[in-house]
């Protein structure tokens, strides 16, 4: 799929998921919050859900905590239009709560077909949720921010980066210097990933398997 390809596709898809109610969350959202950016981004952010702002101007993090994202990304020498940002749940959960295990199950298929469709080669997520989602382990993000991992996600082989969500250098300024450091490091990660070989196709399977659910360990 090209570039021109991708992005028409991204579109397409943008306007299904506007009217999706698959969850009780649909009932209380403005609006559905789908991600912005390059659709052909080779670094995508992966936050946890919309806030206010958000879900009235269906721009993922655009309040404070988006604009620090904005200082960290120029301090790397990108800018949103370089990347792609998206959050789980595309839709906020009321009162800004934690989202509910049934929401992230109801909501994650749209994200998968986002990370299907835009093809990044590095994923940073943002916080605790998109971390234990996108990396199927339990882990908190203070024991593995900052530490790459190789998950398929999907059919796809991508370079997983935790970080803490711009979030909490708002309410505690020394993480700031965390996130900077984190930061820091995505472009030689970037590289890194650009610089891997395509993973080679699967051989054909003498006989075809009834797929089985993987539990992802969100909590």
């Amino acid at each position: 799929m090209d570039a021109v390809e991708r992005a028409a596709a991204l579109r397409e898809y943008a306007e299904q998921t506007a009217s999706c109610t698959r969850c009780a969350l649909a009932s209380g959202r403005t609006q559905v919050v789908f991600g912005s950016g390059s659709p052909t981004a080779e670094l995508m952010f992966v936050g946890e859900a919309p806030g206010f702002h958000e879900d009235q101007q269906g721009v993922p993090f655009v309040g404070q905590a988006g604009k620090l994202l904005d200082r960290l990304l120029e301090g790397i020498g990108l800018t949103r239009a370089d990347v792609f940002v998206a959050n789980v749940l595309k839709c906020r959960p009321p009162g800004n709560r934690d989202p509910l295990p049934e929401e992230i199950a109801s909501c994650e298929p749209h994200l998968f077909r986002q990370i299907e469709l835009i093809e990044p080669k590095l994923v940073a997520t943002l916080g605790n949720f998109a971390t234990k989602l996108l990396s199927g382990r339990p882990a908190g993000i203070t024991r593995v921010h900052g530490q790459e991992q190789e998950v398929m996600l999907g059919v796809r082989k991508v370079l997983l980066y935790p970080l803490y969500h711009p979030a909490a250098a708002l309410y505690t300024p020394s993480m700031l210097k965390v996130l900077e450091a984190d930061f820091a490091r995505i472009p030689g990660l970037l590289d890194r990933a650009l610089d891997a070989p395509p993973p080679r196709p699967e051989p054909p399977a003498e006989t075809v398997a009834e797929p089985q659910a993987v539990q992802l360990g969100l909590f």
